[in-house]
Parts: C-alpha cells; structure tokens; sequence
C-alpha cells in the first residue's frame, strides 16, 4: 500500500497565500499520477490540480487556474500546491491522491481514477 502525509493547512486571510505538500510512502513506483482534490462542507469533493511523474504538463481546475501551482520533486515522492490570491470559496479540506501509475490525459481529473488517498488537511480563508 501507499501512505500519503499531507501538511500545511491552516487558517489564511483572503487575498493570502498557503503551501501544501504531500509525501508518498510504502509501495510507491517511479511512475506515478498525483492530484489535488478538495471538498467544503456540505459539497461533494472537486478536482483541484494533478501532476504526473513525467509526460505532460499540470492540471488544473479553472477555479483555481492562475492562483494555484501544483509542483513535484520526484526523488523525494512529493507533490506541493502553492495557493495564492487566496478567496473564501477555496476553504475547503485538501485532500492529496495518487495512482502509480501515469493517467492519461482524460482521467486525471477523475476521483474514482485514484487508489491512495491522504487524511485531508484544513485550508480556511476567512477574514
């Protein structure tokens, strides 16, 4: 199995800015997809952003294209999401994914697609 730790949630003013990481344990594989997902209360979870260990550029999700930077550092199995220009509609737990494997192009954004999930961590954006 794989473990994920997530980090760097916590409490932001609107226009502020906040880091995630994500770190991957146990049966990882060199070849991977990772992602973002969030979801605020009473709503269902939403793609945020994913990143692939090599083939393509980053996803996002246009409510956070622009504001958002998913990045990686494959050595160290590790996904981060700098968020900037921070908006109340981002409060949300942020949930890190993953598959070991590269998702095509179509799937990336799909929850179901994903086989490893981390705990979520907090992000408000309140004034």
């Amino acid at each position: 199995q794989v473990q994920l730790g997530e980090s760097g949630g916590g409490l932001v003013q609107p226009g502020g800015s906040l880091g995630l990481s994500c770190a991957a344990s146990g049966r990882t594989s060199s070849a991977y997809t990772m992602a973002w997902f969030r979801q605020a209360q009473g709503k269902e979870r939403e793609f945020v952003a994913a990143i692939r260990s090599s083939g393509g550029y980053p996803y996002y999700a246009d409510s956070v294209k622009g504001r958002f930077t998913i990045s990686k550092d494959n050595a160290k199995n590790t996904i981060y999401l700098q968020m900037s220009s921070l908006k109340p509609e981002d409060t949300a737990v942020y949930y890190c994914a993953r598959r070991n494997s590269l998702l095509i192009t179509s799937s990336v954004r799909t929850l179901r697609f994903y086989d490893y999930w981390g705990q979520g961590t907090q992000v408000t954006v309140s004034s």
